[in-house]
């Protein structure tokens, strides 16, 4: 190792390869200088040693480097042939830059958008997203036009209907986040979706009755109508369900259908919570008050 000039200013391994350059197996330097002089290196090494081929996707290797806690791999041709060596300090660039992807997406930002950028470019980058929320804001009036007659009878409903809405939307992020971040990391998949569906719908559920108390006295307190904190209660309880189910199928069906959760899953699990949070409060005030 004195003797060769190529090797690398930093190394934490040696790799070994037989005759036509194939990659055998990895010896890590501490263990290299406390064997002794006549152990064949063949004996030293690991074989099982996890590599890198040349043509995978830079995310992937990131997220084997933070799976596997690697500081340095092997880099492969498609003959198994060593070809180079990627370290930690390559990977962490890529992990800073999949994340500052991931947070511009779920914000409707594209990934290119940068602070030096005009005025027109940023403003033409964000336009269609904000299109696409318009729409759905829309959809989402279009559930209080429904209830039109209801709201001009009780004027509590109307104060009190963004909230549900509103509650909905913050808790559906929580879940949507969560889950868009476990899709790129590989963490969900369809072996467990089953069971963090199951978990995630138990947490809206607990959280659904927690806020449907708290909600209902605060409403009873203001309005001093009788029934409603009972009607707001329960459709806090539907909505916190519908965002949490909302928050992890939406990511899990874009992202069977090739389409970037990340991107496209923010307008849509708002969307759920809104109308849903409308309707369910809406309708059952409307039941349980017999307004027509």
């Amino acid at each position: 190792m004195r003797e060769t000039a190529e090797l690398p200013e930093q190394f934490y391994e040696v790799y070994v390869v037989d005759e036509g350059g194939r990659f055998l197996g990895a010896v890590t330097l501490d263990r290299l200088l406390r064997s002794k002089r006549l152990v064949p290196i063949s004996e030293l090494m690991e074989a099982e040693r996890r590599r890198v081929r040349a043509d995978q996707d830079k995310e992937e290797v990131a997220r084997l480097f933070q799976r596997y806690d690697l500081v340095a791999a092997p880099v492969v041709d498609g003959n198994d042939r060593l070809v180079g060596i990627i370290t930690f300090d390559d990977v962490a660039d890529v992990i800073e830059e999949e994340a500052e992807e991931d947070i511009k997406a779920l914000g409707g930002v594209t990934h290119d958008e940068e602070l030096s950028d005009s005025v027109w470019t940023i403003a033409r980058g964000r336009f269609n997203w904000l299109l696409v929320n318009l729409a759905t804001a829309f959809l989402a009036s279009s559930v209080l036009g429904l209830f039109e007659g209801q709201l001009e009878k009780m004027v509590a409903l109307a104060v009190l209907a963004p909230i549900v809405a509103s509650q909905g939307g913050n808790a559906t992020t929580q879940t949507m986040t969560v889950a868009v971040r476990a899709l790129a990391t590989q963490e969900l998949s369809d072996a467990n979706a089953r069971r963090v569906i199951i978990r995630e719908l138990l947490v809206g559920l607990f959280n659904g009755i927690a806020f449907a108390v708290i909600t209902g006295v605060a409403a009873y307190v203001w309005f001093k109508v009788p029934g409603l904190g009972i009607v707001i209660g329960l459709a806090m309880i539907c909505n916190l369900i519908a965002a949490a189910l909302g928050g992890i199928l939406i990511p899990l069906a874009l992202h069977r259908l090739r389409i970037d959760p990340a991107v496209a899953s923010s307008p849509f699990v708002t969307t759920v919570t809104d109308v849903v949070g409308f309707f369910s409060f809406l309708s059952i005030a409307t039941l349980w008050f017999g307004l027509r």
